[in-house]
């Protein structure tokens, strides 16, 4: 019997060790509607990754507020501009509506789909020319496959994004260390 918990003990670290080593950075995002931790795929998707983890790290979000919502669709932020709700207009387009460098590479994958949780790159008709804005799915979105890069997953606070509104608050967003 002792054996036998000890190799369901390995078993059971070889897998949390292989599982972890398929995910990437978590990224923390406190709103004013609760927070919301999503992991992140840097084999799928490393520069897309790299690009995100950077911008949460240089306190990009911090301040910004949700520009799109479409309930039982999608909750888009990552346009600079939303921090001025005098320009709410222009909320989500144009140019201005990034951190102005785009990651320059398309990095879809038949891997990761668009399930609900599911956190992807917006874009302005060209995935190469992703740049800042991240959504989350609110259902499966399989019609979504094959057009955008899936670089993440919720995986704490599930509930929080089907409850935030257009112009709500992204407080802060960080990299759990």
């Amino acid at each position: 019997m002792i054996r036998n918990a000890r190799a369901l003990a390995i078993v059971l670290l070889l897998l949390s060790a292989i599982a972890h080593a398929q995910t990437g950075p978590i990224i923390v995002v406190d709103t004013t509607k609760g927070s919301f931790a999503f992991e992140t795929y840097p084999n799928e998707a490393p520069k897309t990754v790299a690009h995100i983890e950077q911008l949460v790290r240089d306190s990009f979000y911090d301040g910004q507020r949700v520009h799109r919502v479409l309930p039982g669709f999608v909750v888009q932020w990552g346009d600079p501009r939303s921090t001025d709700p005098a320009r709410e207009a222009d909320w989500g387009r144009g140019d201005a509506a990034s951190s102005g460098h785009p990651i320059g590479a398309s990095e879809i994958t038949k891997k990761r789909t668009h399930t609900k949780g599911a956190v992807a790159m917006a874009h302005p008709g060209d995935p190469a020319k992703a740049d800042s804005q991240i959504y989350v799915t609110l259902a499966d979105r399989p019609d979504l496959d094959g057009r955008y890069t899936v670089f993440g997953h919720i995986i704490a606070g599930a509930d929080v994004p089907a409850r935030l509104q257009r112009g709500d608050l992204i407080l802060r967003m960080y990299v759990r260390e």
